[in-house]
């Protein structure tokens, strides 16, 4: 790692001032996400967001790229994040939560079995400022929920951990037929005993469902709802899906919406309403990457690329992208955007809907 980042994230952690906090009674409006941050590469995409004014910023994993069992190499990656002058000028703007993924949990496609969880989950709560006297800072994983927001306008912030306690992923996925796009190695895991969440954490979960709020963000480092393609997903785990579509129903949680990131590409998708599904419209937003665009666009030759996604709804995105959600609470029914937008700040994908469809 070359010495001047290091001591440039040293001298510049010392530097930063108190957070910004958001008024419990402000109606949120602007919320801006995103994932997978090589952090010794440029990102130049903070100024888009920054410029955007957002009221609250979800990192959603991914945030650096650690890939170690050496703790204090993985802080150090994480003090090159903290040293980004775009980052640092988020921070003076607005409060930033976060959950993880797997590289900056501390391996590729790790779970449960990654020996340093609880190190590094201590590394990543003092990055994000997480109060020392914090239960959180006691529980297993990095799981964490807000409201923010005057009664008829909450919005409920749900960050799952998709890591800490997730069973091994089921490997042998061998693809149908050429041309129908890029798949992954990882099989659905049947096995009743296998877990994304872990019991803790799922019962967590339905406590926070049933608090009142108008609109719900269920933020999942990977996606929920493809579970066609073969790479990191819920869709891996078949059971633990179904036990989130039905606990949401059984909570009778309303105004549900949700962001992912992981896939190096961005793209929205929706499912329909059903006896398998909700009552209403399940609408999902992936956003990545801030600074390091999928392969598909880079490599020589390539035009376009896609894979096998029902829900998609629309194109994908594979360039540098962050993702908004804008409520307008001024209209009769709110009216809420999930959109990706570029390295600009332009508004590629969009999928746009009012909260009473969410009902």
């Amino acid at each position: 790692m070359p010495r001047f980042f290091v001591l440039f994230a040293l001298l510049t952690q010392l530097a930063l001032p108190t957070l910004p906090q958001l008024a419990a009674q402000e109606p949120l409006r602007r919320i801006a996400f995103g994932s997978c941050a090589k952090q010794d590469k440029p990102q130049p995409i903070w100024d888009s967001i920054v410029e955007l004014k957002p009221q609250l910023f979800l990192f959603i994993g991914d945030n650096i790229y650690g890939d170690t069992e050496d703790m204090q190499l993985l802080k150090q990656k994480w003090d090159l994040l903290g040293a980004q002058p775009g980052y640092q000028k988020l921070k003076r703007q607005c409060p930033v939560l976060a959950t993880w993924d797997d590289h900056d949990f501390g391996a590729n496609d790790a779970g449960a079995d990654y020996p340093k969880k609880r190190e590094s989950q201590q590394i990543f709560q003092d990055f994000f400022d997480v109060p020392k006297d914090s239960p959180r800072r006691q529980q297993e994983g990095v799981y964490h929920a807000d409201v923010m927001g005057p009664p008829g306008q909450r919005v409920q912030i749900i960050l799952l951990d998709a890591r800490y306690f997730r069973s091994r992923l089921k490997t042998g996925f061998k693809p149908s037929e050429p041309g129908e796009g890029y798949r992954g190695k990882y099989l659905p895991n049947d096995d009743p005993e296998a877990t994304v969440l872990g019991e803790a954490q799922w019962k967590w979960l339905e406590q926070q469902l049933k608090v009142p709020a108008e609109l719900r963000v269920l933020c999942c480092s990977y996606q929920f709802l493809p579970d066609e393609h073969g790479s990191e997903a819920w869709g891996n785990f078949p059971l633990e899906r179904k036990r989130m579509l039905k606990l949401i129903r059984d909570t009778k949680a309303q105004g549900v919406v949700i962001i992912s990131g992981d896939r190096h590409l961005a793209e929205g998708m929706k499912l329909a309403p059903g006896p398998n599904a909700l009552s209403y419209p399940l609408y999902e937003m992936t956003s990545s990457s801030l600074n390091a665009p999928s392969g598909n666009m880079t490599k020589a030759g390539v035009r376009f690329a896609t894979e096998v996604n029902s829900y998609r709804v629309g194109l994908t995105y594979f360039d540098t992208n962050f993702g908004m959600i804008d409520i307008d609470w001024s209209q009769p029914s709110p009216v809420i955007r999930m959109q990706v937008r570029d390295e600009a700040g332009g508004v590629v994908l969009q999928q746009r809907f009012s909260l009473a469809d969410l009902k």
